[in-house]
């Protein structure tokens, strides 16, 4: 349980033979833009950190300040904006081409270094006998794209991380009015170095549907329906939904979360999973959608794999 309040739903058991295994409780909430449509589990409005799931909101910034436009932005540097990527070849180079047309150093980035997530890409940066940049971040491109808002602005570029440097207010801004936020919610710092704010389930389904279902922001929504691989890469459940549906426009977050979009009926759903298993987000976000009958997405072979040589049979609870 997230905490002595909230009542978690079973969303996904481990079966063998008759003998569950395994068990996975979490939350959904459905929404379409006036109301709820169905909540599987009661979180009680409890709040959780948005991590990744932040980018898409992060990124509209980008229209708002026209930084699309004075730097004649592609629909890949966009995609990038607002991705969690894998750090192949692939995306650094668009993350490269960002910071050139915003004549930008990589040395700006804030953004750690760490092994790119693509298992392909670690094995070809061994063969090469090289290290990791900050390129290879996952968030690279968020961080890239902060820096261009830095620029045209003229705001500092040297603390663009700070909780209270202009740019981290005009994305709370932002944030707070997509998810039509009424009270303020913890902040913290994400694994990258920036902050990352925290709500309501509820509260992120709706700027998920204020964001991708404004024609305002179209140029977001299509760079997410044109560009899975860019969004997330090898082996990322965004990427695979988004690949294998029409219309439909997904994206994670670490421990657990995973955001749905069902642009042409306007419709979204937020997952959480409690134990943050990324076997069984991606399940239930696959499931979810073929019950809902947004798309018929076959189970990916890696899970297909994990299910019969670990743990046998699934079932959900949905």
């Amino acid at each position: 349980m997230m905490n002595k309040n909230t009542e978690p739903a079973k969303l996904v058991t481990y079966n063998r033979d008759g003998l569950i295994e395994r068990e996975h409780c979490g939350y959904v909430i459905l929404r379409n833009k006036m109301h709820i449509v169905e909540k599987i589990g009661d979180d009680k409005n409890y709040p959780f950190y948005l991590r990744s799931c932040a980018k898409p909101l992060q990124a509209a910034l980008i229209i708002d300040y026209e930084l699309d436009k004075k730097f004649n932005l592609s629909e890949k540097e966009i995609a990038i904006c607002a991705a969690s990527h894998s750090g192949e070849q692939l995306h650094i180079d668009i993350v490269k081409s960002l910071l050139d047309k915003f004549e930008i150093p990589i040395s700006k980035l804030k953004c750690i270094q760490h092994q790119p997530l693509s298992k392909v890409a670690q094995d070809e940066l061994k063969k090469q006998g090289n290290c990791p940049t900050a390129l290879h971040n996952d968030c690279s491109g968020k961080h890239a794209m902060m820096l261009g808002l830095c620029k045209i602005n003229d705001w500092d570029m040297d603390n663009y991380d700070n909780i209270n440097h202009p740019l981290q207010k005009a994305i709370k801004n932002k944030i707070y009015e997509l998810c039509e936020l009424k009270e303020e919610y913890p902040i913290t710092k994400d694994n990258c170095g920036v902050p990352v704010h925290s709500m309501p389930l509820d509260n992120i389904a709706r700027g998920y549907l204020n964001l991708f279902c404004n024609p305002k922001y179209e140029k977001i929504k299509n760079a997410f329906l044109n560009n899975p691989y860019i969004i997330g890469g090898e082996n990322k459940t965004d990427t695979k939904i988004i690949e294998n549906t029409q219309n439909i426009i997904a994206k994670v977050g670490a421990e657990g979360l995973c955001v749905v979009v069902n642009t042409e009926r306007e419709e979204a759903f937020a997952l959480k999973i409690c134990d943050a298993n990324k076997t069984a987000r991606e399940f239930v976000s696959i499931d979810l959608i073929n019950n809902l009958h947004w798309g018929d997405i076959k189970i990916s072979h890696d899970i297909e794999t994990e299910c019969h040589e670990k743990i046998g049979e699934i079932s959900t609870f949905l």
